[in-house]
């Protein structure tokens, strides 16, 4: 079973960057929902497997790929926000930004200008790519499609209407200004170092 995680904050702590209201919507109806329909199609496959009845397998398969991909960048998401607590990249990630983008204001605004331009619903994402051997950003369109295979999250903005819209309305790019207000640097920082030794970067 996967279990629905905790919030590291209130429901109001991010404002007035990111309003109670979406996130109360954002985080008990919406990921709630994501881990819900994960389980149930965890549950599902293993009746699948019980029975040796693959009838469905396509559809079982197709679901997990998206409520579980769902679940998973919901709680990047989540995790990568904070505030009033100061935050910055740590000096190993800041140094791997201002090699592969050239400095960190080129690559805040290649984030933004690619937030902005995420097609319909999904999301905009900071990874390492391990056969790169690099960071790049990626928009990511109904949780599983748009990847580079083996790539690893660091930073995720959510980008379907229902994480803005209650609160910015059709302003994609009020909503990417004041998110950069509350990203929890710390947090991308730990993940960065949990794959530095791995890679040896």
């Amino acid at each position: 079973m996967i279990k629905k995680i905790e919030l590291p904050y209130k429901l109001d702590a991010l404002e007035p960057y990111y309003s109670k209201e979406t996130l109360d919507i954002h985080y008990n109806t919406l990921y709630d929902g994501y881990v819900k329909n994960t389980n149930l199609t965890l549950e599902k496959l293993e009746q699948a497997r019980t029975n040796n009845n693959f009838q469905d397998i396509k559809c079982l398969e197709k679901n997990l790929s998206f409520f579980g991909s769902g679940v998973i960048l919901h709680e990047l998401f989540f995790l990568n926000m904070i505030l009033y607590v100061p935050t910055n990249p740590s000096k190993s990630l800041m140094d791997q930004i201002e090699k592969d983008f050239g400095g960190f204001i080129n690559f805040k605004n290649q984030f933004t200008q690619s937030s902005i331009n995420v097609e319909a619903s999904g999301w905009n994402l900071l990874v390492w790519v391990p056969n790169f051997n690099k960071l790049e950003i990626l928009q990511c369109e109904k949780h599983q499609n748009l990847t580079l295979w083996g790539c690893i999250p660091l930073l995720v903005l959510d980008m379907w209407e229902h994480s803005y819209f209650l609160q910015y309305k059709a302003s994609r790019q009020d909503y990417i200004n004041a998110f950069w207000n509350i990203v929890n640097w710390n947090e991308v920082n730990k993940r960065w170092d949990e794959i530095c030794p791995i890679y040896k970067i």
